[in-house]
């Protein structure tokens, strides 16, 4: 099974690949392997299992700057149809995601999908919890209580069910949240917060309340408090067990999210260029493996992690690049991007 690192869905190349021969003089020394004799069979019987697909898009994006003469760059058009290939992945036919990527200090949107569409967030629920009780001690306090350190530690990291109740219970229940978030900026109609865990499923958040959430608590007086109630990814708490010897082992604190059909993933990573990244990760899909759903959150994480800075000349559309490497063959026919958009 290949390296999490290493696992990028990318279909519709793998199937444009076969018919377009003098890709294969260019790409030969990335890809070392001739085109598969199925590479044009439908979508259905394409597509291997997340852990088995082949890892091309960014080897591509490499070989096609390489062509032209620059350093190879994985630019933010490129982490969306990588994280879109892996939405439209026939595992997840009935799924519903909602993902946000935004970095901390500027205003840009590295990729959206559902931004505002209200999911079941399982633990998610914690940070809403969490949050409350910082600002709401922070204003009477001038310091952090070390229980409550350690009651936000039990609740984030180690994501103890009935210490964010009781946490919920402490500050004065869901209109005390309420209150505390509206300070903070986030808007009451635009969730649902019934009990302070998580483990109801008529909670509703959608991505881009908890990317205002995650971003105003980066700039608040307390923040490291609740940054560093958050598990480390590969070190502690609930992401002990993730990411272990890939680029975010100790570069990714997030809060998970777990009941059956539902997995989340909400936090702040690393990346080269963008510095720190605030990004939301929701996923409804009653029936699918918990591992399944996952595996696919932690891709979409690494891939972020991988997204470089570009400028205009760079971002120019991918297509245009592989149509000046094959001049007569019009791959974006081939790869439907027009139809390509990311919502």
């Amino acid at each position: 099974m290949p390296s999490l690192d290493s696992f990028v869905p990318l279909t519709k190349i793998c199937r444009a690949i076969a018919p377009v021969a003098a890709l294969f003089t260019v790409f030969g020394t990335v890809l070392g392997q001739t085109a598969p004799s199925h590479a044009v069979t439908p979508r259905s019987l394409l597509t291997p299992s997340l852990s088995e697909s082949i890892p091309i898009t960014i080897s591509v994006a490499e070989a096609v700057n390489q062509v032209r003469g620059v350093e190879p760059k994985f630019c933010s058009h490129m982490l969306a149809f990588a994280i879109d290939e892996i939405l439209e992945d026939p595992h997840f036919e009935t799924a519903q995601w909602g993902i946000v990527v935004e970095p901390i200090t500027e205003p840009t949107v590295l990729y959206q999908h559902n931004r505002d569409r209200a999911l079941i967030p399982a633990s998610n629920t914690k940070l809403l919890t969490t949050a409350a009780a910082i600002n709401l001690v922070s204003n009477r306090a001038p310091e952090m209580p070390l229980p409550l350190h350690q009651q936000l530690v039990e609740v984030n990291r180690y994501s103890n069910n009935s210490e964010a109740d009781a946490l919920l219970r402490q500050i004065g229940g869901q209109r005390r949240v309420n209150q505390e978030l509206m300070r903070l900026g986030l808007r009451p109609e635009s969730y649902i917060q019934v009990d302070g865990s998580g483990l109801s499923r008529s909670n509703r958040i959608p991505p881009s309340t908890l990317i205002t959430l995650l971003k105003a608590m980066e700039r608040h007086r307390e923040g490291v408090v609740f940054y560093n109630s958050l598990p480390i990814a590969g070190v502690n708490g609930t992401l002990r067990n993730r990411f272990q010897n890939t680029r975010l082992h100790g570069k990714l604190q997030g809060k998970t999210g777990t009941l059956r059909g539902v997995r989340a993933l909400s936090g702040y990573l690393d990346n080269a260029d963008y510095g720190t990244i605030a990004f939301s990760i929701l996923v409804n899909q009653p029936g699918q493996s918990g591992q399944v759903l996952t595996q696919a959150i932690d891709q979409i994480a690494l891939l972020t992690a991988q997204v470089n800075r570009c400028n205009s000349d760079e971002s120019v559309s991918f297509e245009q690049y592989l149509r000046q490497i094959t001049k007569d063959w019009s791959l974006a026919k081939l790869f439907d991007w027009p139809s390509k958009t990311t919502p």
